[in-house]
């Protein structure tokens, strides 16, 4: 009988269970859920999928009377329909549940506003926040990183915790791609003004484009959702360039529609790259080029970096950085020959 099939189901899983379970003392177990930054990555992720396949949870009640804490963290992202950030919750759900901590969400409407009331409002029902592609300025973010354990993700502020995801590279990734297949004539399609991705994928474009003698132009700004796609594919398709790289996979896709009711194809037409490999990038027709993330990854590790803070307030701001890849698919593929931008059907 293994230590998993030991624990049984008639009682709740105990530290012991734990430890039994992933061949480690109890004193270990403990550290490694109440002081993550105590124990080693390998060993406490060990520990906390461990915790999760026990379906453990912690004395939250005995402990929050002790301590005056709630055991809950809040997570706010900026659109809950977004299915980037759905790899995200599973992995801060997962990595605040094997802690015994509870996940409070809040979507944001992609309004710092909100996000800065929410805060406010619900701080005595959460310890500390991980903040999901925050719309904050950078000086209100590290006014709230004095006041309460935070961390950001997806967002590098100075004095504030943060868990980076580096789409940059990424785009400069995209960028090497479509001059390696003839493009010469490259857009970047810009997604919500308020954005700290935004800002930063642009600035890569015009880095990668300055090393190839390319002037990339940027078309937009445009909302981060599918429906925004329409008009970014008129504005693209007025630019005149043969390829782009949009802010995210929901506008490219929004993109695709347009474009193949217009009857413009892609890729011999048009190329076109997202950003995020969200669920059902690769079911659309063509399936996207994209950069992918490890999101999931990314939702522990700021659950985690969040836990030590909580634990040690004094602690310095850290920062992790996780790489992104280029995922290439069938929608972008050599230039077109030189020569006048095609039109599209509706306009021949």
């Amino acid at each position: 009988m293994t230590p998993l099939e030991g624990a049984g189901t008639d009682r709740p899983a105990t530290l012991a269970d734990i430890a039994a379970a992933a061949g480690v003392a109890v004193s270990t177990v403990s550290r490694a859920l109440n002081h993550p930054g105590r124990v080693n990555r390998v060993t406490r992720e060990r520990i906390e999928q461990v915790a999760a396949e026990l379906d453990y949870v912690a004395n939250g009640n005995a402990r929050a009377l002790s301590s005056g804490r709630t055991r809950a963290i809040a997570v706010l992202i900026a659109d809950v329909a977004n299915p980037f950030y759905f790899g995200v919750l599973r992995g801060t759900q997962q990595q605040s549940r094997a802690a015994g901590y509870t996940q409070i969400l809040v979507d944001t409407e992609e309004s710092g506003e909100l996000e800065d009331e929410v805060l406010r409002r619900l701080r005595r029902s959460y310890d500390g926040a991980v903040l999901a592609a925050s719309r904050l300025s950078d000086r209100r973010l590290a006014s709230l990183a004095e006041e309460i354990p935070i961390v950001a993700l997806n967002r590098q502020t100075a004095g504030v915790p943060s868990v980076f995801i580096d789409s940059p590279s990424g785009v400069e990734q995209a960028l090497e791609h479509l001059v390696s297949l003839g493009h010469r004539r490259i857009a970047y399609v810009s997604g919500p003004r308020t954005s700290f991705s935004n800002a930063g994928r642009w600035r890569a474009m015009r880095r990668a484009g300055a090393r190839h003698g390319i002037d990339p132009i940027l078309v937009g700004p445009f909302s981060s959702r599918q429906t925004a796609g329409a008009a970014a594919a008129d504005a693209v398709l007025n630019s005149g360039v043969t390829a782009c790289v949009a802010f995210n996979d929901l506008l490219a896709i929004g993109m695709l529609t347009r474009l193949h009711e217009r009857g413009v194809h892609v890729p011999g037409d048009l190329s076109i790259v997202g950003c995020d490999d969200i669920f059902g990038a690769d079911f659309c027709n063509p399936p996207l080029t994209t950069l992918t993330a490890p999101v999931e990854q990314a939702g522990r590790a700021a659950v985690a970096m969040l836990l030590a803070r909580i634990e040690d307030p004094r602690r310095a701001p850290g920062s992790t950085t996780l790489p992104t890849h280029l995922t290439v698919r069938a929608s972008t593929g050599p230039a077109p020959a030189p020569g006048p931008v095609p039109r599209p059907r509706s306009e021949r």
